[in-house]
């Protein structure tokens, strides 16, 4: 499999990406003060569809818990796989985050809506991890979890 088979680009592709996404950490989540953020509601939405949704907050040293769930400061710091990281980030800020996200080593990772840094995307594909890029997990996860 060449590096660039895991930029995901295909609808059948993104399918297979939402249906193994059973654990999801979300990376730049945002605290239930932000409600009306994406960062907020479409994790809160995984979590009531039933995924395992695993905050992972870039800002707010203060909160302990998100969404019921316990925080991970790191995605290295979370015990056990990971199927999915969803990110919250601005395009240039996904680099300093690409390190930990190959430490971990999840099955995918995916940039949300309006982010895309092809850089980073090349980087998490030749260590093997499956990428999708502007896309909203929300509206995808709608569209081919079948729940």
């Amino acid at each position: 499999m060449s590096h660039d088979e895991y930029l995901i680009e295909d609808d059948a592709g993104v399918k297979r990406v939402v249906q193994e996404a059973r654990r999801v950490a979300v990376l730049g989540i945002k605290t239930e003060d932000h409600s009306a953020q994406p960062a907020y509601y479409v994790p809160e939405y995984l979590a009531k569809a039933g995924v395992d949704v695993v905050p992972v907050p870039v800002y707010y040293p203060d909160a302990k818990v998100i969404l019921g769930k316990p925080v991970y400061r790191k995605l290295v710091d979370i015990p056990g796989d990971i199927d999915l990281v969803d990110v919250f980030r601005r395009p240039g800020d996904i680099d300093q985050h690409v390190d930990d996200i190959i430490a971990k080593k999840p099955k995918a990772v995916w940039f949300q809506s309006g982010i895309r840094n092809d850089v980073a995307a090349k980087k998490l594909a030749a260590a093997g991890i499956r990428v999708v890029q502007d896309r909203c997990l929300m509206v995808d996860h709608r569209r081919y979890s079948g729940r």
